[in-house]
């Protein structure tokens, strides 16, 4: 089956998330690059398509210029991957949607709740298809890790703890001109939050994959400790869950020795499971009358859907990459269709409703760290399906 064509908007001269998105989609062989307005510099944008071996003609200064270019092409592109700053990812995705071009987009969604429910409704309306890319969902031991959570193993779950930790922004980096600290610390083109939306909102999103519960309300305190910095770079954000569970999620970008330190617990009246980033191909079960179990990536006695999660066997270690590129291979499945034997594709991917459980969280801890208490954080986003 020949390889869908997808575009790029985003991810230019000196950027990190665009090589990681590309590397992914083209993982399987299920898509190729083959357009892209990869800079709002013209030049940029060029000099970024010709490295890449694109034709010059399929090369854009402006998104705009390329959406309406590509879908008047009798080989128009498949799909886009918008990989810009946050700020741009409403009016990209949804002059894309509008086109009648499905949209695979970085996280978080968008900057603004109302943005995020307009991207809600021209999907609810019939718009194409639209993936958001937590990564971390695509990890074949979170995988595991919510087969077992939700065939009730743990019994009633009563916590749910979320930390994850980076050290890179403990300095004023963005002050000495490097360019992913300078927009992830400007609330211009960031957003409402900075540690809690570039890394914090991964954990809510984890939290909700794995468990199926939804938040309903939260206490936070947003802390700035880099003098200067408009955005807050360590969050502590309490949580009560449907059902009953509690929890907190904890979000730090200014914590000196960590490089990406992820971990989900999960609690429960029988049982828990613990997932690492760190150790991603391990999963810990613990139950309350017997011994720990180590379960491990590619082992034939994981759920059916962890296993087609994996490409190497034990022992080859597979990671960040690959559990992008479980996203792409689900999003490439539901474009093209039922298969060949006429089946509907089973794989998941997060989808515009869970991007705007994302951008409504983040919300709503700025505004419980403004009122310094609890506020209601309950949520059903336009149109979803699951609501």
């Amino acid at each position: 089956m020949p390889a869908l064509r997808y575009g790029m908007v985003g991810g230019g001269p000196g950027a990190f998330i665009g090589d990681v998105h590309r590397m992914a989609a083209e993982l399987d062989g299920g898509a190729a690059l083959v357009a892209g307005a990869f800079s709002s510099d013209p030049s940029a944008s060029r000099d970024k398509g010709a490295a890449l071996g694109l034709a010059p003609d399929r090369v854009y200064g402006d998104y705009r210029a390329m959406a309406e270019a590509e879908v008047a092409r009798s080989d128009p592109i498949d799909f886009v991957v918008v990989v810009t700053p946050n700020h741009l990812h409403f009016p990209v995705a949804r002059t894309f949607l509008e086109a009648g071009v499905p949209v695979v987009c970085d996280k978080p969604m968008t900057t603004t709740v109302e943005d995020a429910e307009t991207l809600c409704r021209l999907v609810a309306e019939g718009g194409p298809l639209f993936a958001l890319t937590y990564n971390y969902t695509g990890y074949p031991m979170v995988d595991e890790a919510r087969a077992i959570v939700r065939s009730g193993r743990l019994g009633r779950i009563r916590r749910i703890q979320l930390d994850y930790f980076q050290g890179w922004l403990a300095t004023s980096l963005e002050s000495t001109g490097h360019r992913q600290a300078g927009w992830r610390t400007d609330p211009e083109r960031a957003g409402v939050a900075g540690a809690l939306g570039d890394i914090g909102t991964h954990a809510h999103d984890l939290a909700r994959y794995v468990t199926g519960l939804e938040v309903e309300e939260v206490a936070a305190d947003l802390t700035t400790f880099v003098d200067g910095r408009r955005l807050e770079d360590d969050a502590c954000v309490l949580v009560r869950w449907t059902g009953g569970a509690r929890g907190t999620l904890t979000a730090s970008q200014i914590a000196v020795g960590e490089e990406n330190e992820l971990v989900l617990r999960v609690y429960g009246t029988h049982g828990s499971i613990v997932w690492r980033h760190a150790d991603a191909e391990s999963l810990r079960v613990s139950t309350a009358d017997g011994p720990a179990e180590i379960l491990r990536r590619g082992a034939p006695y994981l759920d059916v859907e962890t296993q087609g999660g994996s490409r190497l066997p034990p022992g080859h270690p597979e990671g960040f990459i690959e559990g992008f590129a479980n996203v792409y291979r689900a999003v490439i499945e539901a474009i093209r269709g039922p298969d060949a034997d006429g089946g509907e594709t089973t794989r998941r991917f997060p989808t515009v409703w869970d991007g705007a459980r994302g951008v409504h969280f983040l919300e709503k801890a700025v505004e419980s760290a403004r009122v310094g208490g609890w506020v209601d954080a309950r949520y059903d986003p336009p149109g979803d399906p699951g609501a």
